[in-house]
């Protein structure tokens, strides 16, 4: 059993079966040897044990003899698993536990791995260590510029899925292993900070992991944490930065209505909408981790289990996006999933915000961005059709009334009435993009006529003093055009509106935007959001000019491909800010520059106000607000 036996015996002939045999002894025969004091073991055998770590070394290069020889002493370390000792095996263990498979050819990865997951059963011993060697590989070697080297790229979906496998092998075999797993994917996440070949490559492979049986055990806890990165990334991206970044032309160019400019960046249907381009870390890393997201729920999808993934995906974003502050692109995630399965992740994701809006016991924070979750929802899914929009509204509305009917009992609690009034400017902008959609069809015209827009309105709350102007003038615009309340309605309308410019935001609290799906800007994964994305240039108003088109048949109730002209007013606003805590909050809504509203009507006192031919960026209810007691 000397060194000439390990040289010649497994080096030259390791190939042939009754060799391995012969390794597999003299392996299992130097384990055993090395379990006792140092001083006492036989000189030959500890010979035999550098050898054998010095084979276990990735540091160097290796022939084809000595990887042939790796290869042996891989499998033979299997077989001889139950001998290996941490007291006395450490330095074998530690050329184990560091290895970076991506660099091992795939004979020898298929040996590598098996004993992994053969070392992960050995009893209370070296499950974490395994654990831990496997996710360190979620990420391949990085060279240059923090790229992955072009070998790398093409092997990642072959390491990703073996990785996968082991890991799902290991945690059928020790029951404590999806605990384990879950624990260090945990303290392994990428952090802010990282590169993104890095972030990307890590978040792949883990929601590999996010299938079948393992999807069982552990699929909740790896999503929450991709979305948490997904979160801190979207916040940490500002408007601010970008437009220096972009030397003052802005960053985040939204939905642009003129559509006489050149072709060179037209999208679907026409619609020239720009994308965040370079320059700005948080959001390049974003993008790339979105594409990862996406893809992932398309296969959910494709294998039927997307249903699962979004009751998992719900229950994350009630947690932890929500009431997030200066969220921009990471709920879209919801969109994409919805956008999937339209008749029932669709249908269930309108539902589940108008649920949490309509429960009392929620927080009034939580209702406020709920209700600007489903306006801004139902105005841009292209998938969810006019009978469910009308269904969506007549509950808003509903609770409009009532809140209305407590109101002049005396006997509402909030003294601010902001839920009240997000209500009102989400109903208005869902009808803005849908008005023309549910008009078309006689019956859901028939129960729009028959909803109390007048009662509330007119009421003495005011709603259209402190909703958007820009938005209040649309939604009057179309709703005198199709007929939808009285004539005085209009007037009183047009007075509430010169009241406010008249006031010059001195003495009202107003509601600035919050539409939590504005168009998408991020460039790369917006192909999954474009294809089902209502922009404002395709939407049919009922003032539109569309004669010619009058005895189309409908083919799709929720996707109108009529577009407007540009419409040329731009009106932003300015809101005054004082000492009132509650206004200041208010104000703090939107994150985009403001113009003074005063001023860009008096640039062109008759054009009035319209929708803004720029959406512009906007930004969830912060945490801040003191809100409490509401219908």
């Amino acid at each position: 059993m000397g060194a000439e036996l390990w040289r010649d015996d497994m080096a030259v002939e390791a190939e042939k079966p009754i060799r391995d045999s012969v390794a597999f002894r003299l392996v299992e025969h130097v384990l055993q040897s090395l379990r006792m004091d140092p001083l006492l073991v036989d000189p030959y055998d500890m010979d035999q044990y550098n050898k054998m770590v010095s084979t276990l070394d990735t540091s160097k290069k290796k022939t084809p003899d000595e990887e042939a020889l790796y290869v042996t002493t891989l499998k033979a370390l299997s077989e001889a698993v139950s001998k290996i000792d941490i007291t006395y095996h450490h330095l074998l263990l530690n050329n184990i536990f560091t290895v970076r498979i991506w660099y091992l050819q795939r004979d020898t990865l298929d040996a590598f791995l098996d004993l992994i997951t053969r070392l992960a059963a050995v009893a209370d011993q070296y499950l974490r260590e395994c654990l831990q060697m496997l996710v360190n590989n979620f990420t391949p070697p990085l060279v240059q510029r923090n790229e992955l080297p072009r070998w790398a790229v093409s092997r990642k979906k072959d390491i990703f899925f073996h990785l996968c496998e082991s890991l799902k092998t290991i945690s059928t075999t020790v029951p404590l292993a999806p605990r384990v797993l879950r624990d260090i994917i945990d303290r392994s996440m990428p952090k802010l900070f990282d590169n993104k070949a890095k972030m990307v490559s890590f978040v792949e492979c883990m929601l590999g992991l996010d299938t079948d049986r393992m999807g069982d055990l552990i699929g909740a806890t790896l999503l929450a944490k991709v979305v948490d990165l997904l979160t801190e990334l979207d916040v940490n991206i500002t408007w601010e930065d970008i437009i220096q970044g972009e030397h003052n032309k802005g960053i985040f160019e939204m939905e642009l209505e003129d559509l006489d400019e050149d072709e060179d960046g037209l999208g679907q249907a026409g619609t020239k909408v720009h994308v965040l381009f370079g320059g700005n870390a948080c959001a390049e890393k974003l993008d790339s981790l979105m594409v990862v997201v996406c893809e992932h729920l398309k296969s959910c999808a494709e294998r039927g289990y997307l249903d699962k993934e979004f009751d998992i995906l719900k229950t994350i974003f009630r947690a932890s996006v929500l009431r997030v502050h200066r969220s921009k692109f990471c709920q879209f995630i919801m969109f994409y999933a919805c956008s999937l399965d339209p008749k029932i992740c669709g249908l269930e994701f309108a539902f589940f915000l108008t649920d949490i809006f309509l429960n009392k016991e929620e927080d009034p924070i939580s209702r406020m961005s709920a209700v600007s979750y489903v306006g801004s929802y139902l105005s841009r899914a292209r998938f969810i059709s006019a009978d469910t929009v009308l269904g969506i509204l007549k509950k808003l509305l509903d609770w409009c009334d009532e809140y209305c009917v407590l109101q002049n009992r005396g006997t509402t609690a909030h003294p601010n009435h902001q839920i009240f009034y997000a209500t009102c400017q989400a109903v208005m902008y869902v009808l803005c993009f849908r008005l023309r959609s549910i008009m078309d069809y006689p019956n859901l015209k028939a129960q729009l006529f028959q909803l109390s827009f007048g009662f509330i309105l007119n009421h003495r709350l005011e709603a259209l003093k402190v909703c958007l102007p820009s938005i209040v003038n649309e939604f009057l615009r179309q709703a005198k055009d199709a007929g939808l309340f009285a004539a005085s309605m209009y007037s009183a309308a047009e007075d509430a509106i010169e009241s406010d410019l008249s006031r010059a935001f001195g003495g009202i609290n107003r509601l600035d935007t919050f539409f939590p799906f504005d168009p998408y800007l991020l460039k790369e994964s917006d192909r999954y959001i474009r294809p089902n994305f209502e922009f404002w240039s395709m939407v049919k108003t009922t003032y539109s000019d569309d004669k010619d088109d009058d005895d189309d048949e409908l083919e799709d109730l929720d996707a109108p491909e009529m577009k407007v002209g540009s419409l040329d007013d731009h009106v932003e606003i300015d809101i005054n800010s004082d000492d009132d805590e509650l206004e200041y909050s208010m104000n703090k809504m939107s994150i985009t520059p403001h113009r003074s509203f005063y001023h860009g009507v008096a640039a062109d006192g008759d054009a009035g106000l319209s929708m803004p031919a720029r959406i512009r960026p906007s930004a969830s209810p912060p945490s801040r607000w003191a809100m409490s007691g509401s219908p």
